[in-house]
Parts: C-alpha cells; structure tokens; sequence
C-alpha cells in the first residue's frame, strides 16, 4: 500500500531570531516547513537535532515523517519503534506503524495499531487516516461492516484517498449495496479519470442494478481508454447479451478471451450466446470451464438448467 503522503497536518516556520537558540517545538516547526518544501535532508537534520535535545515519542515520529518520505523503510521503522518504545500510546506513531503493517500485508498488525492510536486521543486529519487503515485492515481480515463504516467515516475527511476508495467500493459491492458501490465508483473516476478500472468496475455496478444501458456506456468509457482490455470487454459483451445485441455481444467475447483466456465471467456470456444459437455442447464445455475457474455465481443453476443430458457436464 502506497500512501501519498505521511506529512503532519499544520506546517509553520517559528524559528527565533538569528544566533538565537532553538526550542525543541521550533527544530520541529521548521523541519516540519522544510519537509513540506521536499527538502528531506535538511529536514533530517533538524529533526536528528530535535531528537538529540529531547529523545521522545514526538521527536522520534517527527523524523520518522522525512524517512518516509525518503522511502527509508529501514529507519523509518527504526524510529516509529523508538517512539512507541517512549509512549506506546502516542497516536502518530500507531498511525505510522499501523501503515507500516498495512504496506506489508500484516493486516492484523495494522487492525491493532491503528485501533491504539484511535483509543488514545487521536483527532482531525490524524484521527481520519487512522481510520482509513483500520478500515482497509478490517476488510482484508473478513469483517465488511466495520470496515466499510470506518472507510466512510475516514473519507467523510479525506474523500480523495484512492485506496481507502477502492477498498469501500469492493466492500459494498462484495455485502450487495451496490447503489453504495456505485457512488463511491462515480467520485473514483472523477479523481482518476484515465484509469479504465474505474469505469469497468462502475459499470458492473450498473450492470448488477440491471440498468444495461447505463453500464454499457462505462464500458465504452472504460475502452476508449484501453480498446482491448479484456474486462470491459467481457462486460460489455454482457451487456450486450442483455440488451439483445447478440452478433456485438460475440465479437466482444471472443476478443476478451483471445486477450484474457481464463475469464470465466466471458466463458458464462459466450456459453449463454451459444445456447441462443442452439450449441449446447460447445455452452457447456464453456460452463463446465467457468465452474473449474469458479468466481461466478450463476454457473453451476446453468450447468444445472442446460446441461444434465450432456455426457460428462453434470
């Protein structure tokens, strides 16, 4: 996982005059104000003094901000674990180790870090992000309804997290509110309007609602940026099937499998084209080949409805 950002929230210059000593707070202002100028080195440095004059959770988080950005995973986290060594309660060092957690796909190490830093005091933007990673967390480890209640109320803030965004969505979508879904798929591809993911998911969205029109223009949004991406193709051929489209719907499915040959979902749409043409055989060596793949839903009632008296596709 791959945050854009892990700066504080208010950055300030409060430096003292020249050949003035400089509190503990101003080495951190101003480290802070040079972090936000991408000057890490410098920032480095003031931080490094800041721990030396005062080694605590604040100081030791506040560098730990610059090794992140410099993608120095190895003192970043060395730092992150001297601040929780000092306060294990301070809440930006849960934050920065619950992403740690996160970016290794320690799902439960992020659950428990973050869900510290949200008990003891976290507020604002800090209290926000907290609750986007518990949120991603909880989704990885099988527990939908917090997540998706954390990730809204962690975007309620932050709305423009494309991760947070594209875990709620596949949340909503997976426990079927997918008018919910929906929604968040629309402000997804408002913030990333070149990624045909985005349409392609959008549409499904639709296609679930069985608004078929509707769906078949994401799709169409979706392959104008990429014409020969195989899910909006397998989705668009769908879409056709349902809107009685059959010779569309064929050249649609054939090009997805000639791209992505493992797609059961394009294997169920050309199984049901050919049941129209009267290819039971061909139909179901295509379910048969879609139930081996698995994913989708509605194979096996088809197999079930069609395909009882071919030899060896029960």
């Amino acid at each position: 996982m791959a945050r854009a950002s892990i700066l504080p929230l208010v950055v300030a210059l409060l430096a003292g005059p020249t050949g003035q000593a400089q509190t503990v707070e101003q080495l951190l202002a101003e480290g802070d104000s040079l972090l936000g100028q991408e000057r890490f080195a410098k920032a480095v440095d003031l931080y490094t003094r800041a721990v030396n004059e005062r080694p605590s959770a604040a100081t030791y988080t506040a560098r730990a901000r610059a090794w992140y950005a410099m993608d120095r995973t190895d003192r970043f986290l060395q730092d992150v674990e001297q601040a929780l060594r000092a306060d294990s309660t301070f809440p930006e060092a849960n934050y920065q180790r619950s992403l740690y957690a996160l970016r290794g796909e320690d799902h439960r190490g992020a659950e428990r870090y973050s869900d510290r830093g949200l008990r003891h005091g976290a507020v604002g933007r800090l209290r926000a992000q907290l609750l986007l990673v518990h949120g991603e967390a909880l989704a990885e480890l099988r527990r939908p309804e917090q997540a998706i209640a954390d990730l809204r109320d962690g975007l309620a803030q932050i709305p423009d997290d494309l991760d947070a965004n594209r875990t709620l969505a596949r949340m909503l979508d997976e426990t079927g509110d997918h008018e919910g879904a929906l929604v968040v798929l629309e402000r997804l591809c408002t913030l990333e309007p070149s990624n045909p993911g985005h349409w392609t998911n959008r549409g499904f969205e639709l296609s679930r609602l069985g608004r078929w029109t509707d769906a078949l223009a994401m799709f169409e949004n979706a392959l104008d940026i990429d014409r020969d991406e195989p899910v909006a193709l397998s989705n668009r051929a769908y879409a056709l099937l349902h809107l009685d489209r059959n010779d569309e719907a064929w050249k649609d499915v054939e090009r997805s499998l000639r791209y992505y040959p493992a797609n059961a979902f394009a294997l169920r749409t050309r199984a049901l084209l050919r049941l129209r043409k009267g290819d039971l055989e061909k139909a179901c060596a295509d379910l048969s080949l879609a139930r081996i793949l698995g994913g989708v839903n509605d194979v096996d009632a088809l197999i079930q409805e069609h395909c009882a008296t071919v030899p060896g596709r029960r």
